[in-house]
């Protein structure tokens, strides 16, 4: 199955899984792009070919007919969404999380639920979404089944800004989005105080607050200009907040259609593959995430 320029989405029969794949076909008749539906399993351990005890032709054939209904009742949800897509379903013998990636080298753009079937309870995000969103070719977006109430930014797309690399490619991605969408677009950089250098709280007193804010409004009006001019049909409004950048992009993702941040930003090591910001969103955002490089 070929996922040249497709829109991918892994499956596992989960309630999340079922989201993303509605927000994938949906994201796919939008762009006019295919729709692949990626389903990836294990043998369980000790039933694997060759492994004892166990039957594996027994194995092989209930694990198979049990990802084939899998995949067939994703095609009919995205059936339901999307009637005229061009729809394809893959089942593959392999880790998730690998399979994913390697569908996502032709891919625009790779969609799963943040809750899998796997993994522990405890955990917001399955070990699958956080391998694909650090080693994935290209954007992925991590859909969850609800959220909270809508917030001050409902509705429209939310991208984080900081100056790097990733998130100069995650505005682009944020205002194709919101075009596609027909909806407005909040831009937004966060910025913390300088750190004081010397006893008490004195750093009002060293840097003038307005003249802090005016000077992350101008860099993000900078930023987001070229992009501006590339999408007029997109309303696009500027929020600059003092705080944590993913406290404050947290905070505005209730009620979004989508947040959008790049997987490294400018702070933390470079040798890591997926930054703080971006983990945190994915797990703590109460709207669909998008991690781009």
């Amino acid at each position: 199955m070929s996922t040249e320029s497709a829109v991918v989405v892994g499956v596992d029969g989960s309630p999340d899984a079922r989201s993303a794949v509605e927000w994938a076909a949906a994201d796919a008749m939008r762009r006019h792009r295919p729709l692949r539906i990626v389903h990836a399993y294990l043998w369980p351990t000790g039933y694997a070919p060759m492994a004892v005890p166990g039957p594996p032709a027994l194995y092989d054939e209930t694990m198979r007919l049990a990802a084939e209904q899998i995949v067939d009742e994703a095609v009919t949800l995205a059936r339901a969404v999307a009637p005229a897509l061009d729809i394809a379903a893959d089942v593959r013998v392999q880790q998730p999380s690998a399979a994913l990636s390697d569908a996502s080298r032709n891919a625009r753009l790779v969609v799963i639920g943040n809750r899998g079937l796997g993994g522990f309870a405890g955990l917001l995000l399955g070990s699958v979404g956080i391998q694909l969103a650090a080693h994935a070719a290209c954007p992925v977006v991590i859909v969850r089944h609800a959220g909270r109430p809508p917030g001050p930014e409902a509705g429209r797309v939310v991208v984080g800004v900081d100056g790097s690399h990733d998130a100069e490619r995650a505005l682009g991605f944020a205002f194709e989005q919101a075009s596609f969408r027909g909806v407005g677009l909040t831009a937004v950089e966060a910025y913390r105080w300088p750190a004081s250098s010397g006893p008490g709280d004195l750093v009002p007193l060293v840097y003038d607050p307005a003249k802090l804010r005016d000077d992350e409004d101008r860099t993000l009006a900078e930023a987001i200009g070229g992009w501006a001019g590339k999408y007029p049909d997109v309303d696009v409004r500027r929020a600059v907040a003092n705080g944590r950048p993913a406290a404050v992009l947290t905070e505005l993702s209730a009620g979004a259609e989508l947040v959008v941040v790049g997987s490294r930003g400018r702070g933390g090591f470079a040798g890591l593959l997926l930054g703080s910001v971006s983990q945190a969103l994915i797990h703590h955002a109460a709207c669909p995430v998008a991690v781009v490089r």
